[in-house]
């Protein structure tokens, strides 16, 4: 299949661009959005920009909706709870499903699904206790990772060295989620890797200052270094975007998407977390990896708009 839209963008009736919401993750889906509104009307589709809220339902009863853009980040957009809404108005939308987006959003069991498939994640313990910690420190050793296990952007995460600095970020964590994980700290290289319409598109391997890819080096600085090409030789190239659409296979994801990967010192790579409603702003990596492979920004917004005609109608 080509990765290029050739529908005309009249075909896809009036578009709703379903952005903001109420999650942690509003300021970058605001952006996203924004971005995403602006191409769609650039190409000649009949977009409108709706700002999620409790009167959703009405506002996209009032506009006439023939179909939506999900660009939420988070909960109620990227959960799942949106795609189920839109199912029930009989609206069709753009990404995974509802199974593929709820399990996608829970870190803790896309680990499970991946574990049980063979596919390589790091090893992990939810926390709800200062006596999990204590547990999870015992079984996994220091260095640590701890996240909540709904968010996204990087929200709420630390790395820790020792017991003390591990409780107080699984209460930290625990301020945006009641599902803690923790896991352990891959020391090595990280990379994203972006699929669409089913094609797994060019690795980028991500370099920052800080201690790992947090929501600064996502979002804010300046000196974030994105390789693309990875670097990487290309059979170990090929292993990463294999392993990343098994990955994505596993948890049913549809249209886009992104994975990212750690690789340790002996080369080998491990599954961190598949995000379905990756970010669309101007520091964001879907859209780095579709330049790589030759769509700008707008024909990367009608391929994602395009797969929601072809897998929903």
């Amino acid at each position: 299949m080509s990765l290029k839209c050739t529908l005309d963008p009249q075909a896809f009736g009036r578009v709703a661009v379903l952005f903001g919401g109420k999650s942690a993750e509003r300021e970058v889906s605001l952006k996203s959005g924004n971005a995403v509104l602006q191409a769609l009307l650039q190409a000649g589709v009949d977009a409108v920009g709706i700002d999620v809220g409790d009167d959703i339902l009405q506002r996209l009863a009032d506009a006439h909706v023939d179909r939506a853009f999900i660009v939420l980040h988070g909960r109620g957009g990227e959960d799942g709870a949106m795609q189920g809404l839109l199912e029930c108005a009989g609206i069709p939308y753009t990404g995974s499903g509802i199974l593929a987006s709820a399990l996608a959003m829970d870190k803790l069991r896309t680990k499970q699904v991946w574990h049980s498939l063979g596919l390589p994640t790091p090893r992990h313990a939810a926390l709800a206790s200062p006596a999990d910690c204590q547990a999870a420190a015992a079984e996994l050793g220091f260095p640590l990772i701890v996240k909540p296990a709904h968010e996204g952007s990087s929200i709420g995460m630390a790395k820790v060295d020792n017991l003390t600095a591990l409780i107080e970020a699984w209460q930290e964590a625990a301020r945006y989620d009641a599902q803690v994980l923790v896991e352990q700290w891959i020391d090595g290289p990280e990379f994203t890797v972006a699929v669409l319409r089913g094609e797994v598109l060019p690795p980028i391997r991500l370099g920052t200052t800080h201690k790992f890819y947090d929501y600064e080096a996502k979002y804010l600085a300046d000196d974030t270094q994105y390789l693309i090409p990875c670097g990487l030789p290309a059979a170990q190239e090929q292993a990463l975007r294999e392993l990343t659409a098994r990955a994505c296979e596993a948890v049913g994801v549809q249209g886009w998407a992104r994975a990212d990967v750690m690789q340790d010192a002996a080369g080998r790579f491990w599954l961190l977390e598949v995000n379905t409603v990756p970010g669309m702003t101007d520091h964001s990596l879907v859209p780095m990896a579709a330049r790589a492979a030759g769509l700008d920004f707008t024909q990367l917004v009608l391929a994602i708009l395009a797969d929601s005609v072809e897998a929903r109608g």
